[in-house]
């Protein structure tokens, strides 16, 4: 199956900023846009090149959009629930591990449309929330992980701009990937 440009436009959502002002509006159409360089990546790719790495990397344009889907999901939860909503590093096991690579894969059985409509819901969420809630300077201590300070805070806000973060380096990435499987560029 191919997913086609009228099919990414679907699965985006209407201009989230519309529903705010100021500094949320400015973080949502960023969100935005860097989120449609990413699905611009998978345009009229079938499954299997979505599944295909391109590089010595394991990544793959559907392996990214999973992960992306994943990193703010999991970013979402922790602006609603604290650090309860995410791993502790330290006592991850070796099949924990494994599992956290397998999103970096689009695995089989897993499809690009099935992978670009649940980033479509997670992005409808993570939206709501950057419009709705009361205070972006709530924080939450991080997680136990060796890529955090210890005892480090983060804000929703900072939360919002490390989507914002991941999802512009991982439309780069893709970008690559896809350029590098059929010469199509998406942000060149």
């Amino acid at each position: 199956m191919t997913t086609s440009t009228d099919d990414l436009a679907v699965s985006a959502q209407a201009d989230p900023s519309a529903a705010a002002s100021g500094e949320r509006a400015d973080l949502l159409a960023t969100l935005a846009q860097h989120r449609h360089f990413l699905r611009f990546t998978a345009r009229d790719l079938t499954d299997e090149q979505a599944r295909q790495r391109t590089t010595v990397s394991e990544l793959s344009v559907g392996g990214l959009i999973k992960h992306v889907t994943l990193v703010e999901r999991g970013w979402a939860d922790f602006i609603v629930e604290g650090t309860s909503a995410m791993a502790d590093a330290a006592a991850m096991t070796e099949d924990d591990w494994a599992r956290r690579a397998e999103e970096f894969r689009l695995l089989p059985g897993e499809t690009l449309a099935g992978v670009l409509a649940t980033y479509a819901e997670a992005a409808h969420r993570t939206d709501a929330l950057v419009t709705e809630l009361p205070d972006l300077n709530a924080s939450h201590p991080l997680p136990n992980a060796p890529w955090f300070p210890p005892g480090a805070r983060w804000s929703a806000r900072r939360a919002i701009l490390h989507i914002i973060a991941e999802t512009a380096q991982h439309a780069g990435h893709a970008d690559i990937i896809r350029e590098s499987l059929d010469g199509a560029k998406s942000m060149g």
